[in-house]
């Protein structure tokens, strides 16, 4: 499994914009093939910053959604929104702990 983060810096006055995108898109990205998870976070001190998280299962996949012309699209028209060049990371998880639940 691949986790993916994408930290996004947007002109102030492009969120509702941004927003508007990501409304639209959200279920196309978690519907491609590959995609287990798809979450958008907003940064709790700067109102312009937001993350994607997403889960893909494999580096394949994620390639493959970024190589595709939804991807391409959307992109492009959300990159125009940008007050900073995103940032992206793929990572492969080492460790994972959950809190047990008391009963």
């Amino acid at each position: 499994m691949i986790t993916r983060i994408v930290k996004m810096t947007f002109k102030k006055d492009k969120l509702d914009e941004f927003q508007r995108i990501f409304e639209r898109s959200k279920e196309a990205i978690r519907d491609f093939e590959g995609c287990m998870l798809v979450e958008l976070c907003r940064d709790m001190k700067e109102e312009n910053v937001y993350f994607t998280y997403s889960h893909w299962e494999s580096e394949d996949t994620l390639n493959a959604y970024r190589n595709s012309p939804f991807f391409k699209s959307t992109w492009n028209e959300t990159k125009e929104l940008f007050e900073e060049k995103a940032e992206a990371h793929s990572l492969e998880k080492v460790y994972s702990s959950e809190q047990k639940m008391i009963t």
